[in-house]
């Protein structure tokens, strides 16, 4: 349900459906009663993996066992959806690509246990030298790995990820209000999207709201990690704003496009991203975003986007203030947002993923993966 799986279902939803003609496996270590994967179960030529009874399982199985299964499955070209491949991939002889979407561990490793900053960072550094190609969901991840793990840049393509197409759909201002009801959600309001743990800088957030027009509540939709929420309405309650923040968690993904149509204003902080997929998803819904400086979000949200200092609550108050004090630049703002993000939508995702499996295939040279 993260922004990983989200990418993982788009690539698989997306090929499956330009190209009917191709045969797509998915590698999974369990079934899943997922809805979000309704829409590839009813894909032709999509056939689900599993580990078999006998074998390998879980982790295990995905970092030593898919190779087992690739020449029996008479698989052409192996794709890591999620900056991962099998640790012994190149003994497959098999042609690999991985997409790489962040380096985070490395840039914020106090964003990690010791022993996962360690875990990621030898898998996917052992993953981008053994793969035959490298895809980055952005610039800036592409600049991480070059920089991080020496890389040739030529052996790296950028290929946006976009975000799932519902977010283009025109929300009537009823489901807005009904979405408004069910929530039980006030007429104004600042939207954050994304898990509640330090790096999506939510804390920003709150300490702005104190100097944000007092009739402005703040919606948080995303799960709680690691505790981080009790840290944020404890702050939120020494400032006095807690009353003014509603968090939301597991809500039907189909509620979001309305939910951010709603809001005033979304505001995406976060100290370090790959992308940052909520940026996009408000700009498809026009809605004017406040994102931070430091990462990939320049990139995400384009020239139309405010960008404010990560640190800084009175950048993004004066920020939040400048949209809300002139509702024809902020709705002006919103449809140059969403011109900027066609750049991204999904659709352009699967000639490029295809014409890159084409290259790699028809590049790859068996006497270069060992047995």
């Amino acid at each position: 349900m993260t922004g990983l799986g989200n990418y993982s279902r788009l690539v698989i939803e997306e090929v499956g459906r330009h190209y009917p003609e191709d045969k797509l496996l998915i590698y999974t270590p369990k079934p899943s009663d997922n809805p979000r994967l309704n829409s590839i179960r009813e894909l032709d030529n999509v056939e689900f993996r599993y580990p078999s009874p006998q074998g390998l399982k879980g982790s295990l199985w995905r970092t030593f066992g898919i190779t087992n299964n690739l020449r029996p499955d008479k698989v052409e070209i192996f794709h890591g959806l999620s900056n991962e491949l099998p640790l012994n991939i190149r003994s497959s002889r098999i042609p690999s690509i991985v997409t790489m979407h962040d380096v985070i561990y490395r840039r914020l490793p106090w964003c990690y246990r010791p022993f996962d900053r360690w875990m990621y960072d030898y898998k996917y550094g052992h993953s981008c030298r053994n793969a035959d190609h490298i895809i980055a969901v952005s610039e800036r991840t592409k600049e991480d790995v070059v920089e991080l793990y020496g890389i040739n840049p030529e052996k790296i393509t950028v290929i946006y990820q976009g975000c799932d197409p519902q977010f283009r759909r025109q929300v009537t201002p009823e489901e807005t209000e009904e979405i408004k009801k069910l929530y039980k959600l006030p007429q104004r309001y600042l939207l954050q999207v994304g898990t509640i743990e330090k790096r999506k800088n939510l804390e920003l957030t709150v300490r702005a709201l104190n100097g944000i027009s007092p009739d402005m509540s703040l919606v948080v939709v995303g799960r709680d990690h690691h505790g981080y929420k009790s840290y944020i309405q404890n702050l939120a309650a020494q400032l006095g704003v807690q009353h003014r923040i509603i968090y939301l968690e597991g809500l039907p993904f189909n509620h979001l496009p309305a939910l951010y149509t709603g809001a005033e204003v979304v505001v995406y902080p976060s100290l370090y991203e790959g992308f940052g997929i909520p940026v996009i998803e408000a700009l498809e819904c026009a809605r004017p975003v406040v994102a931070a400086t430091g990462s990939c979000l320049e990139e995400a949200g384009g020239p139309d986007t405010l960008y404010v200092d990560p640190k800084d609550p009175n950048d993004m108050v004066q920020a939040v203030h400048a949209i809300l004090r002139d509702p024809a630049s902020a709705r002006q703002m919103g449809l140059a947002g969403r011109d900027y993000v066609k750049r991204f939508r999904s659709e352009n995702m699967a000639p490029r993923l295809m014409d890159l499996y084409r290259k790699v295939i028809t590049n790859f040279n068996p006497a270069n993966h060992p047995k």
